[in-house]
């Protein structure tokens, strides 16, 4: 457990220097509704009590069963993942739905939003998850014109201004080991993650104001990710010096400032 034991000096740290460290969850791909979407829920909701939950649906194939699942839900949140989740990218080319030069790209992110809308109502949230978190930085530019408030990708982002649009807000802890095999990546790993994400805000090499973004894709999960869930998501809510953040908030949806 000594890998545990460092998140906990490093949150200490945080506290010594009266701050408090914020954490965000994004999980990505969720269209109907699965065992595993319904485990996804359960774990979100720790000592009985829920953490935050931001849930990136693919418009295009969301199904009205995952409406249904969310509606008792109240700490979960929809942000729009894309809108097929399709690759335009060239055969060569890293995959990509919203690549350079998509002419349909405008048509499609309002027809996504539309649908998200008619699904969730007020907790579709007006951001976009660009799928394999890409997408071309001219269409980042005309975000704004066709409604879509926030972006999140993966990585520390660059220093948000104030007035910035989009609202950018990040992950920076991908669970799953794309390519060893589809699989949980590792305590140790994760948590080297977070560690080095924590670390830089609190050091200010980054945006130090960038919440620590958790992100999962609960239909890949194997029983090594679910049990590293439940205890980090614990391990954040009983720490002092740490707080899970509500996506409203971060991308200041719903009357809120952005945090």
């Amino acid at each position: 457990m000594s890998e545990w034991a460092d998140l906990d000096r490093e949150l200490d740290a945080w506290g010594r220097a009266e701050r408090t460290a914020t954490f965000w969850w994004r999980d990505d791909d969720a269209v109907t509704t699965t065992p595993a979407l319904q485990r996804l829920l359960r774990t979100s909701v720790v000592d009985g009590q829920p953490v935050p939950l931001a849930l990136a649906v693919i418009p295009a194939q969301a199904d009205a069963t995952l409406a249904q699942a969310l509606s008792a839900a109240g700490h979960v949140v929809a942000l729009q993942h894309g809108y097929a989740h399709a690759n335009h990218a060239a055969a060569t080319a890293k995959k990509a739905e919203f690549g350079a030069g998509r002419e349909a790209a405008p048509a499609e992110l309002r027809a996504g939003a539309q649908r998200l809308r008619e699904l969730f109502g007020e907790r579709a949230l007006p951001v976009l998850v660009p799928p394999w978190n890409r997408i071309d930085p001219a269409l980042v530019a005309r975000l704004g014109e066709l409604g879509l408030r926030g972006l999140s990708t993966y990585g520390p982002r660059p220093t948000q201004r104030a007035d910035a649009d989009p609202i950018v807000v990040n992950t920076h802890i991908d669970i799953i080991d794309w390519r060893g095999g589809r699989r949980f990546l590792g305590v140790q790993e994760c948590l080297q993650l977070t560690l080095g994400h924590l670390a830089a805000r609190r050091e200010r090499r980054v945006d130090p104001a960038e919440a620590t973004g958790l992100l999962t894709h609960h239909l890949v999960h194997d029983e090594q990710a679910w049990s590293f869930l439940e205890v980090f998501s614990r391990h954040v809510r009983r720490h002092p010096a740490a707080r899970w953040m509500d996506a409203r908030q971060l991308f200041g949806c719903g009357g809120e400032e952005p945090a």
